[in-house]
């Protein structure tokens, strides 16, 4: 059995893997001839100022006064440039809206795992094309773009990784050291005749990254005070920037500027996912070679905003973030990023109509280029009879263009030469998605296949080793086929031949072949599957069914919750009216009532708004009150007691009392301080590591019997809990754990009542590894239930309190009584523990099922298994690659989650084991305890 569940972790490894391989590939390639536009361009030099979390509506709009936060950037939208909206892409996040920014292509979320920061894959961007590229800014942006570079031509200054901190006393000074940095730039050159020239050369790029903002915005949340007037600081410096700039160099008329920003931020001060408040990102452009306003009398738009920003007037020029990389280049005279898939736009340039059309026909052939490319490579390694071209984009099609477009350039036909490039990138660009997609299908199919046979062999495996639905069916035992084993052999040749010829990477091979034994197994199992249709024929058909349809119902249920969080409420609420349609209503009146109670209660949660976008600190402390009555009540009853509650057990019940206490403490104490700005204390981040810390140990000094060490268990996870908490999320556990209680109390009543065994009282049922195997018994219909509620109330335990599928449900607030400086990875270890934590006990109540009702955990295991993994199923067909953006994230994040839970499942359940089973003493030998 151990054997079968190392394996069958290996192959959710494998599956869960392969939504990387089919969704997340990098879309890059290399090899491609450099492209720039043959005319004179009409700038020397760019500054690009990016406000990182700026949302496009807080700087545009009007303030409650009429007047605007940023005087200075509004008069250049009505008086000296263009100005429009910039539609970023999921996930929003800062590195990659800069990755779109400067070097013009999407990034794959494959740069998650170095924490935005590194760079995954080689990439081409504005600065490795200009002559000389100064930056100031955040030390989390700067170095990936000087790390890009070819050469040593890209400069980089940046301050202390510390100074982000949230909870400092002003974030805007992350802004001003920027501004005052580029000044003293300025006038260290006057003195510094290498450096003078240097930046009195052509071709050169200044970009100032102001993270200021987006600081204030995670801590203070975008409608408040210190968010906009941070933006008025920023408008501020923006201006000084610009006149020294004017100044510095004579008012050539040569500098460009543009003024954007990476991506928006919720209301409730986070981003990362598709909400409109985070991909509408300001574009403010001016200087050389952009257009001048352009006065309108009226403009089409989907939405309402120039009205409400009271610029429904002047021109609106919306672009994809992708665009400015393009713009940026055409402005400067450098070469296209190589692996931009930027469009060139064209309104924004005030330049001739010949200059315009030849930029655009280069921006054309550049993603022509990367086209051509990728459709070699696949061509390459793909057999001639099975490789299939993109029909919309042949090369005689190509060449037509092209010719077209050549000729339309020497009849100055400008706008027809324009608008033929532009068909010829749309088809370029859905060329590079066919070919980047190509090997999809095929790896769909074998993931599904594999699947599917896993699937069925779990199922086979509960039937044959775990119930009693085959038993004296047949006790006929056929001798062993060597055709099977030789056919599947002769099947996984014939794959691994087809891969090597085709030159497919390793993980192909992974793919194809691992649904080979898969399936082998499954056959080899033949005889069950016989035996089982023979038994099952001899059911009425009218119970089959009922029982496939409720079976289907419930998964459905379970795959419905993760798009729409009221169905946990419906389910919930069913269970609530459960044991009044059994005879456990007339048996257990009171666990009957406390069963609907909590259910009811637990119902509750979803329907309210998503953790974090409402915090209140009363709340938590609400919370940390209720523990405090609960402890003191069971502690009392225990005191009572006196045969089977110890001196020692006292102690650590208060030492976890404490730890609540001190909990409370420093959350009030830590939101007061950073509400003056003085930042987090530093007894107060002592104490609260130390929490997290004590919190997996303090529970094994405990008594292993079931009601007390799940109550200690409640207490340690709980004291950390509260720490993380920002909301009414912090009673959640509280009354997930009251509803596990009675669970395990009415599971022990349904057995009762089915005469399968004898009801113990908790407090004398104790947890040991030690468990006498003889007591386990068979699997029985009912346990299907059992199972089915564990998955509803781990998908409860994950969504009872946010869409956690969406990036932008977790709040950094929550990790503040810990850490207030920026540390991606420290800050998503201990968000993903806060998830967790009501995972966990859910899992030790189950472990108490399994004891109390005899229950062998692996065979209700395997029945978990089966139903997570037909949720998977569920969610891989549903996974998407068109819509919205938003809705394509979604899609993927719900099939990883429900996988991650599978795979968490078998460490959790460990994690579980270890708690409740394990104990250790303070002082002396540690005590064993059997059942």
């Amino acid at each position: 059995m151990l054997l079968f569940f190392t394996l069958g972790l290996l192959i959710h490894f494998v599956f869960f893997a392969s939504i990387f391989d089919i969704y997340f590939t990098s879309p890059l390639v290399h090899g491609m001839t450099p492209q720039f536009t043959p005319l004179p361009p009409p700038a020397r030099r760019l500054v690009l100022f990016v406000a990182d979390g700026l949302r496009a509506d807080t700087l545009y709009e009007l303030d409650e006064n009429g007047t605007s936060r940023a005087p200075f950037i509004r008069n250049i939208i009505m008086h000296e440039g263009s100005w429009g909206i910039s539609h970023t892409r999921v996930p929003t996040e800062s590195r990659p809206g800069h990755v779109a920014l400067i070097a013009g292509f999407y990034e794959d979320v494959s740069a998650v795992a170095k924490g935005w920061k590194e760079n995954p894959v080689e990439f081409d961007s504005l600065f490795n094309e200009s002559k000389y590229t100064w930056s100031w800014g955040s030390p989390d942006i700067l170095p990936m773009f000087a790390k890009g570079a070819s050469g040593d031509h890209v400069y980089t200054y940046s301050y202390d990784a510390k100074r982000e901190d949230f909870g400092a006393q002003d974030a805007t000074k992350l802004d001003t050291w920027v501004f005052d940095n580029v000044k003293d730039f300025f006038r260290h050159a006057r003195n510094n005749q290498s450096l003078f020239s240097k930046i009195n050369e052509e071709k050169i790029v200044f970009f100032l990254h102001l993270l200021g903002i987006d600081t204030n915005g995670h801590a203070h949340r975008p409608s408040s005070r210190d968010y906009k007037d941070n933006i008025k600081k920023v408008d501020d410096g923006v201006k000084e920037i610009v006149s020294m700039f004017n100044h510095f160099y004579g008012n050539d008329g040569k500098t460009t500027f543009i003024f954007t920003s990476d991506h928006g931020m919720t209301d409730w001060g986070s981003h990362g996912a598709g909400h409109p408040s985070e991909t509408l990102t300001p574009l403010v452009t001016w200087g050389a070679g952009i257009n001048y306003p352009q006065r309108v009398s009226a403009q089409q738009f989907d939405d309402s905003f120039l009205k409400e920003w009271r610029l429904e007037n002047w021109k609106r020029l919306d672009v994809n973030q992708a665009d400015i990389a393009p713009l940026m280049t055409s402005l400067i005279g450098v070469p296209f990023p190589l692996n931009s898939v930027g469009i060139l736009p064209v309104d924004y340039l005030n330049n001739t109509d010949l200059f315009k059309a030849e930029s655009m026909f280069t921006n054309a052939v550049q993603i022509l280029e990367q086209f051509k490319v990728k459709m070699t490579q696949k061509k390459e390694v793909t057999l001639p009879f099975l490789f299939t071209p993109f029909k919309l984009l042949s090369d005689s099609k190509q060449f037509n263009i092209l010719r077209k477009a050549r000729s339309y350039i020497k009849h100055r036909k400008f706008d027809e030469v324009v608008s033929l490039c532009k068909e010829l990138i749309h088809l370029a660009l859905k060329g590079l998605s066919y070919y980047h997609t190509y090997d999809r299908f095929f790896l769909g199919i074998n993931v599904v296949i594999g699947f599917v046979g896993w699937i069925s062999y779990a199922s086979l495996l509960i039937i044959k080793s775990h119930s009693n639905l085959i038993k004296g069916v047949s006790k006929e035992v056929k001798k062993p086929s060597h055709l099977l084993p030789c056919s599947f052999v002769a099947i996984g040749i014939l794959v691994a031949f087809f891969l090597l010829i085709q030159a497919c990477p390793w993980t192909y091979y992974v793919y194809g072949l691992l649904p080979v034994p898969i399936w082998y197994a499954v056959l080899r199992e033949f005889q069950v599957v016989q035996d089982l249709v023979t038994s099952l024929l001899t059911y009425p058909l009218s119970h089959f069914v009922g029982y496939l349809l409720v079976f289907t119902l419930g998964i459905e249920v379970l795959v419905l919750s993760f798009f729409y969080r009221y169905m946990l409420t419906a389910g919930l609420t069913a269970f609530a009216v459960w044991p009044f349609l059994t005879r456990l209503w007339t048996r257990a009146k009171v666990t009957s009532l406390s069963w609907a109670f909590f259910s009811v209660l637990l119902a509750v949660f979803p329907l309210m708004p998503v953790v974090g976008r409402k915090p209140d600190i009363f709340l938590v402390m609400g919370a940390g009150l209720l523990v405090l009555l609960l402890s003191l009540c069971v502690v009392t009853s225990l005191m009572k007691r006196k045969d089977s509650f110890r001196k020692e057990e006292l102690l650590v019940h208060l030492l976890q009392v404490l730890s609540t206490v001190l909990s409370m403490y420093v959350v009030y104490s830590t939101q007061s301080s950073l509400l003056r700005k003085q930042g987090l204390p530093l007894m107060n981040q002592i104490i609260s590591w130390a929490t997290l810390a004590s919190s997996l140990f303090v529970p094994l000094l405990s008594s292993p019997a079931v009601f007390q060490r799940l109550f200690s268990i409640l207490l340690s996870l709980m004291s950390t809990y509260l720490l993380l908490s920002t909301g009414y999320e912090a009673v959640f556990p509280l009354v997930l754990f009251c509803l596990m209680f009675v669970w395990i109390n009415i599971e022990q009543e349904t057995l009762q009542q089915s005469g399968v065994c004898c009801k113990q009282k908790l407090t004398s049922i104790q947890f040991s590894y030690n468990t006498d195997i003889t007591q386990f018994r068979q699997l029985y219909l009912d346990d299907i239930r059992r199972a089915f509620f564990l998955v509803f109330f781990l998908v409860t335990a994950f969504f009872g309190t946010g869409n956690i599928a969406s990036i932008n449900s977790f709040d950094l607030a929550s990790v503040y009584c810990f850490l207030t400086v920026f540390s991606p990875f420290m800050m998503g270890a201990l968000m993903m523990w806060k998830i967790l934590i009501p995972f966990v006990l859910v899992m030790c109540a189950f472990e108490a099922v399994q004891l109390t009702t005899q229950l062998s955990s692996k065979s209700l295991f395997l029945i978990v298994l089966v139903i997570s993994d037909i949720m998977a199923l569920h969610f891989f067909f549903l996974v998407k690659d068109y819509g919205s953006w938003l809705d394509i994230g979604t899609s993927i994040s719900h099939y990883v989650i429900v996988m991650s839970m599978t795979i968490f499942l078998v460490f959790l359940n460990g994690l579980a084991q270890l708690l409740t089973t394990k104990k250790l003493r303070l002082c002396g030998k540690p005590k064993s305890h059997f059942m």
